[in-house]
């Protein structure tokens, strides 16, 4: 019942859809970039065994960057490095991000707090271990929990507990297939070069995910190693990192309709799904964290009016619910306009009568169409409390966060280590522990004590009453008091928190930790209910994946998986609406003509000063190029990817979606869905003729 066949999808492949997929770099071989107008072979972008210009592409953690010099300089962009310029700022008392920062040499080169760079060393399907583990399930349940154990005791063997490497294993196509992904891991990572909010976040929140765009969206990093070239925590006497493989800047003017083509690690897409799937996302993701971001995000704008501390600490938060909450919107925007759910009916419909019309087909995927609406309905039905639960986490306040992490690792540590939970790791807990300090550089207690109470009050509007635990008749007068009472704003302390066994923590005279202590039981039969019911809606599409290979007979890229993956297009305007072509290119003019001198459209003064445009200027333009439209297939953990030319030349950075295209997860639109990116060009010329950091420049070969 368990065992599953690795079927090859991708044997003969002739793409279907233009620009579509985000493929794993073992597929760039068969997507014939020949006669598609492109110089560099698929060989010298990718070889596992020699290597290739994939060697130059860096894994931030959450965001994609490249190598752009032999000395470890990295190029990302500004949003990218928002956290760090943050942790900084609070660290430093200096409003970097407000200010930018620019080193004037190496020797000043700014340590960026909490920040990795991780360069991929190793890929390997490890589908036939993983298989061979769950062979012997007894269930579905079980099947789920050996899988991850052997995922787990994969990775632990293969990082052996050293603080450089760093392992993951991508599920993909829901589960037909397993790769190991290892990476070298950088410790010590530096701010070069940050430009102003002004310009690496002009438009702000109103022009995010719109077009047309004039944001310098950059930052340049450096990657250090220690004096024996090996990676090492910050230290004086680190060196920069020597690289073999970094990317050139491009020789090329770029025009309309030239080849592009993108490297870089996107998140999660979830294309292969259901209607039932895209309803409960609407439903019961999309505008309940809309109303809840929205609550957050108020809370945060009144404290900024007040304290200007709030805003730095708070900054990297606020942009991120502001970037999500868009994006949810965006989402519901375009299924709405698309009746992309009403297609996927169609197309669903479609699917059944072909698996009706065949007796084989029928006996092996038949159930399918009914079990999986059925296990959403049951997930639907705990949907209220559970969503509760879930308002007691990371947005209900660092103390309590900490708190209810500590004792969750406290109560695994306690069990016999074969009945621990499978995702459990000692090494992730330790590196928790060691990036905790920066978190408290995001720490602003005013706010944290509303967040807090702001979960209470939600409880409190539980359908038949929240049982879990007495919530306090007035939330607010309750975690003031328990703000003034707990000993969690103290980092020393949450250190020993995390070392106490389960008992120990339960005895702490702190209300905060005994809240955590108290939503423990309720938070633990959720999570067991759902390891349950995410086992049977795994199995089930595992199935449906399969299935869709055998309808579609097409070609297949699995779902992003936050893994190194390639895409290709051509640089190219789009038709929004009738009436309306939005040309794909936007210039250092139409920056100065776009500023009121009032946020987030106020860029510095400066920039209306630079007359002498140098050697930036586009010949087609007579302007310097701001940024640029791709129809490149991108997402979320994209950002800061490097957009290469025909001969894999940098010409630009990729840092957004436009909102037309928003339900890109789901979808991939060719007539409208275009990848935003910076212009390589615009980034040297902030970098040469505002900054003035001609080193930069020079050390990059420009």
């Amino acid at each position: 019942m368990f065992k599953r066949l690795i079927i090859v999808i991708l044997m003969g492949i002739s793409l279907t859809y233009a620009d579509e997929g985000m493929w794993l770099m073992s597929q760039i071989k068969d997507l014939d970039l020949e006669n598609k107008g492109f110089n560099i072979s698929a060989e010298a972008i990718y070889d596992q065994e020699k290597g290739g210009l994939y060697n130059a592409i860096v894994w931030l953690g959450g965001c994609s960057a490249s190598f752009v010099s032999s000395q470890g300089l990295v190029l990302t962009n500004h949003h990218c490095a928002y956290g760090s310029l943050q942790r900084a700022s609070a660290r430093d008392g200096v409003d970097y991000i407000k200010e930018g920062f620019l080193a004037e040499d190496q020797s000043k080169e700014l340590p960026a707090p909490g920040q990795y760079a991780y360069v991929l060393t190793s890929v390997e399907d490890v589908s036939k271990d993983i298989f061979k583990a769950a062979k012997k399930a007894a269930d579905l349940t079980e099947r789920e929990t050996l899988i991850k154990k052997m995922i787990r005791d994969i990775i632990e063997e293969t990082e052996n507990d050293r603080d450089d490497i760093y392992c993951e294993i991508a599920k993909l196509y829901e589960g037909r297939e397993y790769r190991k992904y290892v990476y070298t891991k950088y410790l010590d990572v530096r701010i070069v070069y940050a430009p102003p909010e002004a310009i690496g976040k002009y438009g702000g929140d109103i022009d995010n995910w719109m077009w047309p765009r004039h944001t310098g969206d950059f930052t340049f990093y450096r990657v250090y190693q220690g004096p024996d070239s090996m990676s090492a925590r910050y230290a004086p006497e680190n060196i920069p990192l020597n690289v073999d493989t970094w990317l050139k800047v491009s020789t090329e003017d770029l025009s309309v309709g030239d080849p592009t083509f993108i490297i870089g690690f996107p998140g999660v897409t979830t294309r292969y799904r259901t209607a039932a799937d895209i309803e409960y996302s609407v439903n019961r993701i999309y505008l309940p964290y809309i109303a809840k971001y929205k609550d957050l995000l108020a809370i945060m704008e009144r404290l900024f009016e007040k304290d200007p501390q709030a805003k730095i600490r708070l900054s990297s938060m606020h942009a991120s619910l502001n970037n999500y909450m868009k994006k949810y919107q965006g989402n519901i925007d375009g299924f709405t306009k698309s009746h992309f759910i009403d297609e996927k009916k169609a197309e669903e419909t479609a699917l059944n009568n072909f698996v009706n019309n065949d007796n084989k087909l029928k006996k092996r995927f038949i159930h399918l169409f009914t079990n999986m609406p059925k296990l959403l309905k049951e997930k639907e039905s705990f949907y209220a409390y559970d969503s509760i639960l879930d308002n007691f986490g990371y947005y209900s306040g660092t103390l309590y966060y900490l708190a209810d992490y500590a004792y969750e690792v406290a109560r695994e540590r306690a069990k016999p280590e074969a009945d621990r939970d499978p995702d459990f790791s000692e090494k992730r807990v330790r590196e928790f522990i060691e990036k905790m300090k920066y978190r408290f550089y995001s720490y602003y207690a005013p706010y944290d004590q509303k967040a807090l109470a702001y979960a209470l009050k939600k409880a409190a509007l539980a359908p038949d009453g929240f049982y879990y635990f007495n919530l306090p008749a007035n939330p607010d007068t309750w975690v003031v008091d328990a703000y003034s009472k707990t000993k969690l704003g103290n980092p020393e302390y949450i250190d020993r928190l995390f070392s106490m066994r389960a008992s120990q923590i339960e005895e702490l005279d702190d209300p905060i930790v005994q809240l955590a202590v108290s939503l423990y039981a309720p938070k633990f039969e959720k999570k067991e209910r759902l390891r349950n019911w995410d086992a049977r809606i795994n199995d089930l599409r595992e199935q449906y994946i399969e299935l869709l290979g055998i309808y579609s007979r097409s070609p297949q890229y699995p779902d992003a998986s936050g893994t190194i993956r390639f895409t290709y297009g051509t640089v190219e305007g789009y038709t929004p609406s009738d009436g309306i072509y939005y040309k794909p290119f936007t210039t250092f003019s139409g920056m100065i003509a776009k500023n009121t001198d009032i946020y987030p459209f106020n860029m510095p003064s400066e920039m209306s000063k630079i007359k002498d445009l140098g050697k930036w200027v586009d010949p087609e333009l007579n302007d310097v190029p701001s940024c640029f439209l791709l129809t490149t297939d991108i997402t979320n953990g994209n950002s800061g990817s490097s957009i290469m030319n025909r001969n894999g030349e940098l010409i630009g950075l990729a840092f957004d979606g436009n909102y037309e295209a928003m339900t890109s997860d789901w979808m991939f639109q060719p007539e409208i869905q275009r990848t935003i990116g910076v212009d390589i060009r615009y980034i040297l010329f902030i970098t040469e003729k505002f900054a003035g950091a001609n080193w930069i420049i020079e050390e990059m070969g420009k």
